[in-house]
């Protein structure tokens, strides 16, 4: 058997969360089409019969403007620390630029793996030619893959499995993910808030999930502005009413679910606010 950690790294939007759920073969890190969707590393975990693989989801690494994207960059450069593989992914659909290039050299000497992935968005020759602009990049290997079809996804499990050291169980055999049910519940919140807002909202918004003794969770939703906390709430509660169906579509039970909605202005801004909210 063999065992050990996977790092996913790249530029935001790339797909590294897409890429992370279907290795793993169930959704374990929140989904959508804006950047800097993921905050803070999750962990992914695949168990086989030869086999377990800890992936772990970082932030994508970009020009940080916040004390939260600050805090985003470091939890990224930290995830490398100490694992087996680093897996570099770049777009399929995008040139190939220096921001994916800044990546790739900051995590220099580390055995890694460069993906291609959004091929089923891209041409073969424009998959080809990105497999080539990034052959320079040192890497063990380099796959073409579609995070969203799955195609290219088991060659490209199965080659990890084979970089990772020989040893037992990182994570008892039935669990993938590592996360609290509350971060769930919490990033559950925040990822249907990013689907159904727009402009400045879905980067102005934090959540945080706790449980009460009988069972239920109360949600603080964060904003900046007062008037974005209208844009949360909805029209007669809508948007927060769509917010719990949400989570109990994706935890796949009803769940007790307090959602309150306070304002705290350029929280992202500040270093003791974004540590308060855990980032």
């Amino acid at each position: 058997m063999r065992s050990g950690f996977v790092t996913v790294v790249g530029r935001p939007n790339v797909g590294k969360s897409s890429l992370l759920n279907a290795m793993v073969g169930t959704k374990v890190s929140i989904v959508s089409d804006k950047p800097q969707t993921t905050r803070r590393q999750v962990r992914g975990i695949l168990t086989r019969d030869d086999g377990q693989l800890v992936f772990v989801d970082t932030p994508g690494l970009h020009k940080a403007e916040t004390a939260l994207g600050e805090r985003c960059n470091q939890s990224a450069l930290d995830a490398a620390s100490g694992v087996d593989v680093v897996v570099l992914v770049v777009d399929a659909t995008k040139p190939v630029g220096t921001g994916d290039r800044w990546v790739a050299a900051r995590f220099a000497g580390a055995p890694m793996v460069v993906v291609v992935n959004k091929c089923d968005a891209a041409s073969r020759e424009r998959t080809l030619s990105q497999l080539a602009a990034v052959a320079d990049v040192p890497a063990a290997a380099y796959f073409p893959v579609s995070a969203a079809t799955g195609d290219g996804v088991e060659p490209l499990v199965a080659h990890l499995l084979g970089m990772v050291p020989e040893g037992g169980l990182l994570y008892p055999a039935e669990q993938s993910a590592d996360a609290s049910f509350e971060q769930w519940i919490a990033e559950l919140v925040r990822e249907r808030l990013l689907a159904v807002t727009r402009d400045e909202v879905p980067y102005s918004v934090a959540t945080r999930a706790t449980s009460s003794e009988d069972g239920s969770v109360r949600c603080e939703i964060v904003v900046e502005r007062e008037s974005q906390k209208g844009i949360v709430i909805g029209r007669g509660g809508s948007v927060l009413k769509g917010i719990r169906n949400h989570v109990r579509r994706q935890v796949g039970r009803s769940v007790a679910l307090e959602l309150a909605v306070t304002v705290d202005p350029g929280w992202q801004h500040r270093v003791e606010r974004v540590e308060r909210l855990g980032y």
